[in-house]
């Protein structure tokens, strides 16, 4: 990975206006999209296998109620609603509404049931929408319809679930948030140029996730609260990722790189951490998912494309920006000394020293916390365990108008409805059965009515009745409470549980509870059950992730522990908040319980950026700890170096979440603080504070792996230590000429001895097998079929294990000592260039090109005693035919004629005649103990420990 971002570093570069012309036309070609098509959101929840939705589907079926609803509150203000002018007023309302198109109601004062309040006053008109999500323009029909003229004795309030808050939020929290992150950049930079950069980055990101939101409502279903949560968090993880890769790039600038090769190593250290640490917070919102719910899977996935735009933007766009600048960004040395330094190492083209060191907070702060480990743990855990408390008591529930802003219209309506009759009025709930065996479908209804309202907590049956085909039955019903309290979740399950007993009673069939009270109430339950095996997946992801990238068992542990108490905190602080009422006055909410999806939402989100802080931090502590094996001063060492950009990062991305709590809606507010609260806790107390003591505490312990354990994980170089050594090595070989095969210190199995060989192009070098060696799996080794157990080896220039995909391509190992009759015949030459093109053209290219090759190295080679090295012939063919740089041949000594022996050593000096640096292992002891000449082959004087360069005369 680093290897591959230090050479996009280096395209950029070459195309940085390129890079900036495609970014600037995709925005423009997605807004522009966006703007002719509109938006369409869609705040419905359809949950696929559940009880609620098949009784959904059965309405829109058998009773064409197919879409969303509303409620009309009706009040007479001169004498009772049942008087002959308020009816009359009543059915004129009513007939108005239902001759809108797309809109059905009904007289609720006719007809079986009569809906009048107790004081006789007013009543409710039910009104059903064809759309799951009606039109502005459908709404405001049904608002003028309902609203009585000037001179009537009738008042109306309209709300109900199809009527939301669909005014634009104010933007000037947001516009303050990104005030607030600009002046940290400034802060942190010391250049107001360099602090635009993230912010018109993030801006860009945000514009294109945005767009491209908009044009996916028109054909898939997306929650209007999806764009808000994928902007909140494009913005926030966008300037941060930008801040991560701009910050390195400014220091190695002032370390006196040139701009291209400061971005290149800039994208290959901080780039490689923001594409793991981006990825961590994709998969954790894809995981959302689990809950098999669309709209939040969708929701997710919005969340998640932002995130990954925000790391394809500072992977690349910010690169061309930061390039085109070039020296602007170069930071200007804080003495004359230093910039007299400066001056005079760009002159001689050399390179400036790094900064000394400064004392500043960050360091007092790790020494103080690191002091007493034992004592700052301590406090740590006892102040998360106040945090959290509140969380025990945490209630779920998906909003409804009861958590509407106090002035909006469909909060006046819940609260005038709950004031009329009752807060259960505004949460109905529906029972079908299928009544097809009935000999009397009306009669039977009516039984079913009589039963349901026997139920306690059933305070009132608005309508029974059967479909116009008679085979299904319609009971609407009033619990005593609302659809976020306790009882309301109970009589649903009460209901349900006496289904099966009616069913056999009545002779009916298929007694399903639903309404949008009931799928609320089915989605809240569904997300709380997902929670538990989410949370699992995201711990079990932390742990194996981290694991993975430090090479540990107690810094994953460490971290793992420490999320689970920034998510406590950040719950702690949305059920104080939210579900207590202590910030209501400044919210403009009701308390009440906190939105279904927030915990399993968060949890994704917050183990995303934790891990960020966490890679950020602790990687700086491990690569001082390679270096040093000192853990304390290694933890010191890292927090210095990282803690100014985890600070700055911190606090933007809190600064940018709290900006959105004012106006956000009653969705997005409790969402916002708790990731605010939790972003902050996590990098100030948890990253900042616990994990230095801890690690301190834990000593050469904290990074410790079983052996079997750390052959078993992948590695994964995401601070750059692939770059590092590729560094190295291209140095190393300016010095010392060109190589095919470097290696060091190479360790085979688990306690053989060390093999170091040096192999340069067009060069034959032999090395002797050490004893106990398998010299098969060695050649493995080498071509890269087969980790090493230790040491370092670049085969072509490709670092291993890094590249091993582009080491198979470009090494091949040859076994002389086999003998397989089949692999000889053209058509495994045939089957081979199959595989290596579908173009019949290209095959036979390839099949003749072999043979040729297999010819003029058999010519070379000669007649020899045996037939073992005919196989090989052809095998060293095919790698010619495919260009590879690398060759080894292996084959034990002790098996082989001595012709076939001479036979090696002529096919290795045709090898190496023809470019390929070539190794041949030699598992005989002494043989070549001496330098030598025989057929063709010499050594020359440079010797490594167990290699020895010979070449074709």
């Amino acid at each position: 990975m680093s290897i591959f971002l230090f050479r996009l570093g280096g395209r950029i570069a070459r195309r940085r206006g390129l890079v900036l012309a495609v970014w600037g036309m995709l925005l423009a070609a997605l807004i522009g999209g966006a703007s002719m098509l509109g938006t369409h959101y869609d705040d419905s929840f359809v949950i696929p296998g559940t009880q609620s939705q098949q009784g959904q589907d059965l309405l829109a079926d058998r009773f064409g109620l197919t879409g969303t609803s509303g409620q009309v509150l009706i009040t007479s203000t001169a004498g009772p609603i049942t008087g002959r002018a308020a009816k009359g007023a009543v059915a004129d309302i009513v007939d108005d509404i239902d001759g809108l198109a797309g809109v059905a109601t009904s007289n609720p004062l006719t007809g079986d049931y009569p809906l009048v309040s107790d004081d006789s006053r007013s009543t409710i008109a039910q009104v059903r929408f064809t759309s799951p999500a009606p039109s502005d323009q459908t709404l405001d029909a049904v608002t003028d319809a309902a609203t009585p003229s000037a001179s009537s004795d009738l008042e109306t309030w309209i709300g109900g679930d199809a009527f939301k808050d669909t005014s634009e939020p104010s933007r000037v929290p947001e516009l303050l948030g990104l005030l607030v992150s600009f002046l940290i950049l400034a802060v942190t930079f010391g250049s107001l140029l360099a602090a635009g950069m993230p912010i018109l980055s993030s801006l860009v990101g945000v514009g294109v996730t945005m767009s491209s939101i908009v044009l996916i409502t028109s054909v898939a279903t997306v929650s209007s609260s999806a764009p808000t949560l994928a902007e909140m968090l494009g913005l926030a993880v966008g300037i941060d990722y930008a801040l991560f890769i701009l910050s390195r790039h400014r220091r190695h600038l002032g370390e006196g790189h040139s701009p291209t090769e400061a971005m290149s190593r800039a994208l290959a250290t901080a780039g490689s951490a923001v594409v793991f640490a981006g990825a961590t917070v994709v998969i954790a919102l894809t995981g959302l998912s689990v809950a098999r719910i669309p709209v939040l899977t969708v929701m997710g996935l919005s969340a998640a494309a932002a995130v990954s735009i925000a790391v394809l933007l500072a992977l690349t766009l910010l690169p061309a920006v930061a390039l085109l600048l070039g020296e602007r960004l170069r930071p200007k040395p804080r003495t004359p000394k230093e910039r007299k330094v400066r001056r005079s190492r760009r002159h001689a083209g050399g390179t400036a020293e790094p900064r000394p060191p400064r004392t500043g907070f960050g360091t007092l702060w790790v020494r103080a916390t690191t002091k007493v480990p034992l004592l700052t743990i301590a406090a740590v855990l006892a102040l998360f365990a106040l945090a959290a408390s509140p969380a025990s008591e945490l209630r779920l529930a998906l909003p409804d108008n009861s958590t509407a802003p106090t002035d909006t219209p469909q909060r006046e309506t819940y609260d005038e409805i709950t004031k009329a009759f009752g807060v259960g009025y505004n949460s109905p709930l529906s029972v079908t059965a299928d009544i097809i065996t009935s000999s009397d479908p009306s009669d039977t209804v009516d039984q079913l009515a009589s039963k349901v309202a026997a139920v306690p907590d059933v305070v009132a049956i608005l309508q029974a009745t059967p479909n116009q085909e008679a085979d299904t039955g319609l009971v609407a019903l009033i619990p005593a409470e609302g659809q976020t309290a306790a009882s309301t979740s109970e009589l649903v399950q009460d209901l349900r549980d006496r289904s099966a007993g009616w069913e056999e009673e009545l002779d009916v069939s298929d007694i399903l509870v639903t309404g949008q009270t009931a799928i609320n109430i089915d989605v809240s339950q569904r997300l709380g059950d997902a929670l538990l095996p989410f949370a699992s997946l995201v711990i079990g992801l932390s742990v194996v992730l981290l694991m993975i990238v430090f090479r540990s068992i107690a810094v994953p542990l460490k971290a793992t522990l420490g999320y689970l108490l920034s998510v406590g905190a950040a719950f702690g602080a949305v059920v104080a908040a939210f579900q207590w009422g202590w910030l209501d006055p400044w919210m403009g909410e009701s308390a009440g319980p906190i939105v279904s999806f927030l915990p399993i939402f968060v949890m994704g989100v917050l183990f995303g950026l934790a891990m960020d802080y966490e890679m950020f931090l602790v990687s700086a502590m491990r690569e001082d700890y390679v270096q040093s094996r000192d853990p304390q001063q290694a933890v010191l060492r890292g927090f210095r170096a990282s803690s100014v950009v985890v600070t700055a990062a911190a606090l933007i991305m809190t600064s940018v979440f709290v900006a959105f709590i004012p106006g956000g809606s009653s969705t997005i507010k409790p969402i916002a603080l708790g990731l605010a609260v939790g972003v902050a806790v996590d990098a100030f107390i948890v990253r900042m504070t616990l994990v230095p003591a801890v690690m301190v505490m834990l000593g050469h312990r904290a990074w410790w792996l079983p052996g079997w354990l750390d052959r078993l994980l992948p590695e994964v170089d995401v601070e750059g230590a692939a770059l590092h050594r590729k560094i190295d090595y291209e140095e190393w070989e300016a010095g010392t000429g060109r190589t095919s095969l470097l290696a060091r210190q190479l360790v085979v199995r688990e306690g053989g001895p060390p093999i170091d060989v040096i192999a340069p192009p067009g060069t034959v070098t032999e090395v002797r097998v050490p004893s106990g060696v398998d010299e098969r799996t060695l050649g493995q080794v080498l071509v890269g079929r087969t980790p090493a157990r230790g040491g370092e080896l670049v085969v072509g220039g490709r670092l291993l294990p890094e590249q091993r995909e582009e080491v198979n391509r470009a090494a091949t190992l040859v076994e002389l000592g086999r003998a397989d009759p089949a692999s000889v015949t053209e058509e495994r030459i045939r089957a081979t260039a199959r595989l290596a093109s579908s173009r019949r053209s290209v095959q036979r290219e390839h099949v003749d090109r072999t043979l040729a090759l297999a010819a003029e190295l058999d010519a070379h080679v000669g007649p020899g005693g045996s037939a073992v090295l005919w196989p090989a012939t052809v095998q060293a063919a095919q790698a010619l035919a495919r260009q590879v740089e690398v060759v080894v041949l292996s084959g034990r000594d002790d098996l082989l004629l001595a012709d076939d022996r001479r036979r090696a050593d002529r096919l290795a000096a045709a090898l190496a005649d023809r470019g390929a640096g070539v190794v041949l292992l030699r598992t005989a002891p002494d043989e070549y103990s001496e330098p030598h000449d025989h057929d063709g082959v010499r050594t020359p004087t440079a010797l490594t420990p167990t290699g020895r360069q010979v070449s074709h005369e």
